[in-house]
């Protein structure tokens, strides 16, 4: 196992036995089996190794291509990620629970973790085949990420092995996403002719508006 994976197996390990909270750099150096130089090479703090996680699952869930499905619609291989994503946290999962849990009333580390769950989903959209880019596709991930986090609150408490609540909340968000983005398209498309007047009042403004000398462009000219 590489250091990095052993830092980020350590911490999980620890977490699912004691408060997140008691946790310290210095205990996942040990239960890694790394020197504080070393682990401090690999992670600048314990959120970083919780970060790194996110990582781990990523490849996970990546490593199964999902070609499988390339001819379902969106919603099914959205759906397919996605469980996919919950089956790789599994082993995790007692961890988690406490993470969690403890971290519900630390705002500034759900703002960290938050940047964390959009670059791991930007991938997991990229994995269902649903474009991320532009302001639409902005939208839709950062979607996904509060969606997500609504699931897993969800699975973290079902202990159902066929994870049917889970899959019930999965569903539910996803066709409340697709509603979403609808209203989000249809409203962009009124907003076009809108955006190009204000650009072309933009632009007349723009030529009307006095060049300046070369001298008045010079800062020390302004002394």
């Amino acid at each position: 196992m590489l250091p990095r994976e052993a830092a980020v197996e350590a911490l999980m390990r620890l977490a699912a036995e004691q408060p997140w909270n008691d946790i310290e750099v210095g205990d996942i150096a040990r239960e890694a089996g790394l020197s504080l130089a070393e682990l401090r090479d690999l992670f600048p703090s314990k959120g970083a190794v919780l970060g790194g996680l996110a990582r781990i699952i990523d490849r996970k869930v990546l490593e199964d291509d999902g070609s499988d499905l390339a001819e379902e619609p969106t919603r099914e291989r959205l759906f397919d990620v996605l469980m996919r994503r919950l089956d790789a946290m599994t082993p995790y999962k007692p961890a988690l629970r406490r993470i969690a849990y403890a971290l519900r009333g630390d705002p500034l580390s759900m703002l960290a973790l938050n940047g964390v769950a959009l670059n791991s989903h930007r991938y997991m959209l990229a994995a269902a085949g649903i474009d991320t880019e532009g302001p639409l596709g902005r939208l839709k991930l950062q979607g996904v990420v509060i969606a997500f986090a609504r699931v897993t609150e969800t699975w973290l408490d079902d202990d159902d092995p066929a994870l049917a609540r889970t899959m019930a909340r999965l569903d539910k968000e996803i066709r409340s996403g697709e509603r979403f983005m609808e209203r989000a398209e249809d409203a962009r498309r009124l907003a076009a002719p809108f955006r190009a007047l204000g650009r072309s009042l933009l632009d007349r403004r723009s030529n009307r508006t006095r060049v300046p000398d070369a001298e008045d462009a010079e800062p020390a000219a302004q002394i």
